[in-house]
């Protein structure tokens, strides 16, 4: 990462925490603006505001370049520091519109005067106006101007809304808008995918915002009569997993009708005699009332006209009701249009703004309600134009995406306000792109593109649309024939991708990548690429002047090139390296000899076909006559792949590094002793630590150390090796790791990077005296810089240490890889043969790592519950940070399976062949798909659904009869599209035949053996589910399906029909551009968290989420971390109220951009319970969690660990509010899966057993509570010793427990003896109290409290105050949701 952030301080100094927090809060209103009090008002970071109002729900901005104009000036002049520091104060303004009364709006000096329109155009009563200007004493306002560059405009200054003429563009974007309006509470878009709305629930379940109901709520601490059962298929040990509750009915979606049509006429567009009369274009409206009315626009405004559908007479009706708004026209002449659009927007405007902003990419719902389909000009006009969105707002039409796309690149980056402007426009383009690429792709397997070579068969068309290339993922003319034909040419653009991901990341200026997607649609792979200016005119020959077109034959090299690629050679671990060109010269390279180098008609020098940026995987490259590490080997690598392509991650060539850095700071130390130890002793050899040294460097490349590091910056050597080319000592191989002084090293084991366990290297590191200081001497000789260092004994030593390690480097640590090694076609000049041959062995290494040390770990990790995989997504996005790719799953799986532990692996276990069967069903369902026709679509998916996950046996297909007749006569004319196949195999398919194909796939794909016959039979043997399964296949393949309860396991008829197919959407894969300054302050914030400096990393946190809000707008998941952070660093500092926005915040933004049911909306939805629980909301609490446990059994079943906290949450708060006998069940259920997941003897299971013994003598069942407590007492007693507190307090529970049963007895006895006349004792009986919950609920959900001092009360108080003050001084009349904390009451004393 070349992110320039060392220059930014780790803690901003006095920077505002109130302000900065009231931001926080605002952060999501103040994106939307939706009334002017939710305005951002502080300005506080000057050149962001204007940047996080800017981006609106339906911001105009369609170029990126208009995205900020000037809105860097303010800082620049400034130092970086202050930028972020200087309270910028906003400043108010009053509004006139016509027909309304003048209102106040809060702005910034840094906005521009477009925002305040987009304002007014959200705000419940000016939503309708469109087309219209400011006026500032009679003079109109630059839209694009910043407003303190307006002269007269200050505090207080009166704006007028003016009304403007009408133009066409202006009255189509006013139709658009009021069309937006009345569709604002409808959720089609989300279900349909399009515009980048997405579902969210979260408000059916807290009753809408819980900002205000927290407010209502909480008027006592009196328990609410709330009904707490939950229903039935939610309690534990149930069976049924219905799928209609994945989306409960919103109340607010049955839709007000306002129209019943609002369309285009039939009679655009005017005629010329009417043009000259200002008629712009004509609407056809029928009212609820069923009136059917002919409406023009015209420059001056809306009016009915007299033409009816079959006679054109554009005369004004009378009356005309000349409008200058259509919602005004509307009101005029229909009563219920009035009433009803008044109370929708009364609606719109109060629902969260995070339900209703676009999110950044398209996310899809795998499930959808049957949805009315309704009339919808705009919608029907959209389809059939290629303008995206609001693209007709740029001049020019269409856009340049390889222009966008790099002109932002070239942007300055100096300093923050730079940095982010820069940032925040490489994500805007990309993420239009990615839409733009998206939908241009699913028209060209649609056969709505005419390809630019129409002549060649269908799989080698090329085609260009809205300046995008896209091309299909086929082998066309045999270009991958040596490296595994459609197969390599399916896998080589995703590796494409993941190169323009790296080379984006390093961002060197100069060197250029394309905008690339990839989308799988319909089992087509499509790439879309943006354009390089003069490719298309020229040959390839002539324009490639770095790198080979022919896989190596021939080679060029240019030196501007090396030159750019050689600075992204070291980030990437890429060596430079010689190869034979066709005339025998040696060629210098510094990537593969696939990378091309072009200078585009722009003069920019742009790389493309980046997919060997990583190093080959030889696990699953067999070359003939190596031979792979003798750990590969035992575990059956190298194995046959389907392509050749199998390159390396990125991550496990970052982790094998820093192993390799500390195998070699470990082996300079141990010679350093070793030295330090000669000289000491006058005698010739000490042979004690000879010997220690040659056992522990063996050890020692076996030792494994967790990847955490992701960036090379730990390398102290990072910034002064001198890239050295590779001159290594001409020695053989097997003595490169033999010293050649100080005492024996062991070659033996010391280079495969092979770990026997976790375990050895730190207990040897205890064991040998002094390792530490003189690993410290090996660090500081090892800084020194690289060549000049004095003393020739130490040179030797890291000579030494490099050679053991591979580095190519002789004075420092410098591993890099040779991407061209096992090229099939490469060539190396003989001189470089030893140097290769070093490569190769470390490609051996590193391959060997991957299977000795990185599985290994991941299982580890699993083990301790520091990772946790709930569904498919997770468990691969696990995989990958260690640098595993998703081809070792069989061998994982395998691993789980030897493991002695493995009934505590279960869960990963069975989510790893969730994961292995629907991937192999994806790979078949995709050439499945090839051969269906368009009319046969939901026909086959719903046939192969059947096939798949359906009990019963002899599934038919059902083909289309009317379509089989046409289809003879036109085969000829029909399979000119990609997607137009035409034969009907797909419908011979059977459930024996698909499961057996599955099992085939399993053994060589992933190469894991799996015996099955049919659905039931795997469902039976692993455990599994099938609405996970369902779930799994539909997001892989982009299914929709129709959201009703399926009868997977009736054996008299098929789960699916046709009709239950709605849609099938398309896979995208792209870059994700990063906001690096925030991801910086993030993560300083996290590291001040962990070291107990709350207060600082809140205020760091809170200074990252501005960041973050500038980069990437409202949505994003980064955001998501950091709202969740914060609420609950808001949570530990006792502010409930603002822990509950926060996390009410995060738990939208998940739903939405992660969507509804993913693990991570999940967690969430628990943190969310808790918050509304220590905010006395209990029945929302309850619900949260309920809502969290469904979604937790649909996406993965009952059984896994995470199943345990939900219980335990659950559980508790069941007991707060008295319902004894159901908290229970759920208590008792997570001692079940703690017990089966951490052992018996684990804390967790302790505590379980404490709160199950809590309920019992609450129902004063003191016998089970004793018997329960005792069990956890054992558990404590055996693990913390006798005198450990929680100990104590186990055995003094018993000892109460002890009493209460005796005192019970007696007065049992006591009635048994005298009848009704017994003097009875009265009982203790106590319910819990709402403190002792909560306390038990922070426990399992792993919060402490910092117990606080009077004096450190009283510090806070004063804080407190003093923020206050600043706030007045700061002029915010509004005071926002956020403002300063009152602690008075929320601090927990302990």
């Amino acid at each position: 990462m070349v992110s320039k952030t060392d220059d930014i301080p780790a803690s901003v100094p006095d920077c505002n925490p109130a302000d900065l927090q009231r931001d926080g809060a605002q952060q999501g209103t103040g994106t939307s603006k939706g009334c002017p009090e939710e305005s951002c008002g502080c300005a506080g970071h000057s050149a962001e505001t204007a940047m996080v109002n800017g981006d609106g729900a339906h911001t105009e901005e369609g170029e990126s370049k208009q995205d900020g104009n000037s809105e860097a000036d303010g800082g620049d002049d400034a130092n970086e520091q202050e930028v972020i520091v200087i309270q910028d104060t906003g400043f108010t303004v009053k509004i006139q519109a016509p027909g309304t009364e003048p209102f106040d709006l809060q702005v910034s000096p840094q906005e521009m005067v477009q925002e305040i329109h987009q304002v007014l155009m959200d705000r419940e009563d000016t939503c309708h106006r469109t087309c219209f200007s400011l006026q500032l004493d009679g003079n109109v306002l630059d839209n694009f101007a910043e407003l303190k560059s307006i002269e007269g405009l200050q505090e207080g200054s009166l704006l007028k809304v003016v009304e403007e003429p009408y133009t066409v563009r202006e009255a189509r974007i006013h139709v658009r808008h009021i069309r937006d309006l009345l569709k604002s509470l409808d959720p089609s878009d989300a279900y349909n995918g399009v515009d980048c709305n997405s579902l969210s629930f979260l408000s059916i379940f807290t009753d809408g915002d819980l900002g205000d109901s927290g407010k209502r709520k909480k008027k006592g601490t009196e328990l609410e009569q709330i009904d707490c059962t939950p229903p039935e298929h939610i309690l534990p040990g149930s069976k049924e997993r219905p799928l209609v509750p994945l989306q409960p009915q919103n109340k607010d979606w049955k839709p007000m009708q306002c129209l019943k049509v609002l369309t285009m006429s039939g009679w655009n567009p005017p005629p010329g005699n009417r043009k000259m009369h200002g008629d712009l274009m004509y609407l056809y409206i029928v009212t609820v009332e069923e009136r059917h009315v002919s409406v023009t626009a015209s420059t001056r405004g809306f009016y009915l006209n007299q033409s009816t559908t079959y006679t054109f007479n554009p005369k004004p009706a009378n009356p005309s009701f000349l409008s200058h708004s259509l919602v005004e026209l509307l009101s005029q002449i229909s009563p219920a249009f009035k009433k009803n659009f008044t109370s929708l927007q009364k609606k719109r405007v109060q629902r969260h703004p995070f339900e209703r902003i676009a999110t950044p990419f398209q996310v899809y719902s795998w499930t959808a309600p049957q949805v009315d389909h309704a009339m919808d000009c705009v919608r029907a006009e959209d389809a059939y134009t290629s303008r995206l969105g609001y693209e007709e707002h740029i001049p020019g039409q269409t856009r340049d995406w390889n222009e966008e796309l790099q002109t932002t690149r070239e942007l300055p980056r100096k300093n923050l306000p730079e940095r982010l402007l820069r940032e925040r426009a490489i994500f805007k383009v990309h993420s239009d792109f990615a839409a733009a690429a998206t939908r241009g792709a699913m028209a060209v397997i649609d056969g709505n593109v005419m390809a630019i070579n129409p002549g060649e068969e269908t799989r080698m068309q090329m085609f260009i649309w809205n300046n995008i290339f896209f091309s299909l993922g086929f082998d066309v003319r045999d270009h991958y024939r040596e490296l595994g034909g459609d197969a390599a040419a399916h896998a080589a653009p995703t590796n494409d991708l993941n190169g323009v991901r790296a080379y984006g990341a390093v961002d060197v200026e100069g060197l250029y990548t394309l905008g690339t997607v990839v989308v799988d649609y319909r089992g087509y792979r499509v790439t879309a690429q943006s354009i390089i200016p003069g490719i298309l005119e020229r040959e390839q020959e002539q324009s490639v002047i770095y790198g080979s077109i022919d896989f190596g034959k021939t080679v060029v090299s240019h030196g501007k090139y090396l030159e750019l690629l050689d600075k992204t050679s070291r980030p990437l671990k890429v060596q430079q390296h010689k190869v034979l060109n066709e005339k025998e010269e040696s060629v210098e390279l510094c990537s593969s000899v696939e990378c091309k180098g072009i200078i585009g008609n722009d003069g920019r020098h742009y790389i493309l076909d980046l997919l060997r940026t990583f190093p080959p995987d030889l696990n699953f490259l067999p070359v003939d006559g190596e031979e792979l590490s003798a750990e590969s080997q035992r575990q059956g690598f190298p194995r046959q792949h389907r392509h050749r392509l199998a390159c390396l991650r990125q991550e496990l060539i970052e982790a094998f590094v820093e192993h390799r850095y500390l195998l070699f700071m470990k082996m300079a130390a141990l010679q350093l002793m070793q030295q330090k130890a000669n000289k000491d002793s006058s005698k010739t050899d000490v042979p004690a630590i000879t010997e220690t040294s040659a056992t522990d460097s063996n050890v020692d490349s076996t030792q494994t150390t967790p990847a955490q590091a992701l960036t090379d910056s730990t390398d102290p050597t990072d910034n002064n090796s001198t890239s050295v080319a590779p001159q290594m000592a001409p020695e053989s191989e097997e003595s490169s790791s033999k010293p050649t002084t100080n005492g024996p090293v062991d070659p033996t084991g010391s280079q495969n990077g092979e770990c026997k366990s976790p375990l050895e290297g730190k207990e040897l590191e205890e064991s040998i005296p002094g390792l530490a200081q003189a690993k410290e001497l090996a660090e500081t000789l090892v800084s020194e810089d690289g060549p000049g260092m004095a003393d020739p004994k130490s040179r030797e030593v890291v000579l030494n240490a490099c050679k053991a390690v591979g580095s190519i480097s002789n004075t420092s640590f410098d591993i890099r890889f040779n991407p061209d090694i096992f090229s099939p076609g490469v060539r190396f000049p003989e001189d470089t043969l030893e140097d290769v041959q070093k490569q190769k062995q470390l490609l051996k290494d590193a391959a060997a790592f991957l299977v000795t040390c990185q599985i290994p770990s991941l299982v580890k990790d699993c083990l301790d519950h520091s990772t946790l995989p709930m569904d498919g997504a997770t468990l691969t996005e696990a995989l990958h940070q260690r640098g595993i790719n998703v081809r070792y799953l069989g061998t994982v799986l395998e691993f789980v399976d030897k493991t002695p532990a493995k009934a505590q692996l279960e869960h990963f276990y069975r989510i790893g062949i969730v994961e292995l069967i629907t991937r192999c069903a994806k790979h078949i369902f995709r050439t499945y798909l090839q051969g269906v026709e368009l009319s046969a679509l939901s026909a086959a998916v719903s046939h192969f659904l059947n096939c798949f996950l359906s009990s019963f046996t002899d599934a038919v297909a059902h083909l289309p009869p009317d379509e089989l007749v046409s289809r003879r006569k036109s085969r000829k004319r029909r399979n000119r599209v990609p997607g137009g196949g035409d034969n009907t195999a797909w419908a011979s398919l059977t459930p024996s035949e698909l499961w057996k194909n599955i099992a085939t796939e399993a053994q060589s794909y992933y190469h894991f053996k799996m015996l099955c016959e049919s659905v039931d039979q795997v469902v039976e043997k692993y455990g599994l589910q099938k609405t996970t399964l369902l779930r799994e296949i539909s997001v892989k393949t982009g299914i929709q399906i129709l959201l009703k309860e399926y009868n997977f396991d009736s054996r008299h008829k098929p789960a699916f029909t046709e009709e239950d197919i709605l849609n099938i959407f398309p896979v995208v894969k792209h870059v994700n551009p990063k906001a690096s300054d925030a991801f910086h302050f993030f993560q300083s914030g996290q590291a001040k968290v962990q070291q107990g400096f709350l207060k600082e990393g809140c205020e760091l946190i809170n200074e990252a989420l501005n960041l973050f809000n500038n980069v990437y707008g409202a949505m994003h998941v980064e955001i998501c971390a950091c709202l969740r952070l914060l609420a609950r660093l808001n949570y530990i500092m006792g502010d409930h109220p603002e822990a509950l926005s926060n996390q009410q915040k995060a738990v939208l933004m998940s739903e939405r951009v992660l969507g509804i049911e993913h693990p991570n909306t999940i967690q969430e939805y628990m943190h969310l319970a808790l918050y509304c629980f220590a905010n006395g909301q209990l029945s929302t609490s309850l619900k949260l969690l309920y809502r969290a446990r469904y979604l937790m059994l649909l996406v993965c079943g009952e059984d896994h660990p995470e199943m345990a906290l939900i219980d335990s949450n659950i559980g508790l708060v069941l007991h707060g509010v008295m319902e004894y006998d159901l908290s229970l069940r759920f208590l008792e259920n997570a001692l079940t899966v703690n017990t089966k997941y951490h052992g018996a003897r684990s804390l967790k299971v302790a505590l379980s057993y404490h709160l199950v013994a809590r309920v019992y003598e609450s129902k004063a069942e003191f016998r089970s509570a004793l018997q329960h407590e005792k069990e956890g007492y054992t558990i404590y007693k055996n693990q913390m010793g006798e005198a450990h507190e929680k100990t104590k307090e186990s055995s003094e529970y018993l000892k109460y427990l002890t009493q209460q049963a005796v005192a019970l007895q007696r007065t049992m006895n006591e009635i048994y003896k005298n009848g009704s006349n017994a003097s009875i004792m009265p009982l203790k009986f106590t319910a819990p109290s709402m403190a002792s919950i909560l306390e038990q609920l922070n426990i399992i959900n792993g919060i402490i409290f910092i117990p606080l001092s009077q004096k450190d009360l009283e510090n806070l108080k004063a804080e407190v105050q003093r923020r206050q003050q600043l706030q007045e001084l700061g002029k915010s009349e509004e005071p926002a949701e956020g403002s300063p904390l009152e602690l008075e009451d929320k601090i927990p004393v302990d």
